[in-house]
């Protein structure tokens, strides 16, 4: 991946909480105790792509709504590819390695902001 991938849109974040800095790392927080990666890493693994897609699209969502924004496109790619039943094994990686970079990036958001 090129190093311009935005992981994290933090002002987007923020504004999302009406710019509530603490609000914005306890939801980050959170985000990381959420179960969704694991499931859809499990369930592409047992072969389970009706539950991978909703747990895909549970990541997704959850991505959006913090502003994850490469998490968002791979989990947008993943979810497109198992809809059109085209997936790309290599696709959970992708997304594991950017979920992986995006923790990493939101403990430095965290660590700024609570």
């Amino acid at each position: 991946m090129a190093n311009d991938v935005v992981y994290i849109n933090t002002d987007e974040g923020l504004k999302r909480v009406m710019n509530n800095a603490k609000l914005y790392a306890k939801l980050l927080v959170k985000f990381k105790s959420d179960p969704s990666m694991d499931q859809v890493d499990n369930a592409v693994a047992d072969g389970d792509l009706e539950f991978a897609r909703g747990s895909v699209h549970t990541l997704k969502g959850l991505a959006a709504n913090l502003s994850l924004i490469e998490l968002f496109n791979q989990s947008l790619e993943l979810e497109t590819q198992i809809k059109t039943n085209t997936l790309n094994p290599d696709q959970v990686g992708i997304l594991k390695n950017v979920y992986t970079r995006t923790i990493e990036e939101m403990d430095k958001v965290i660590a700024q902001y609570a």
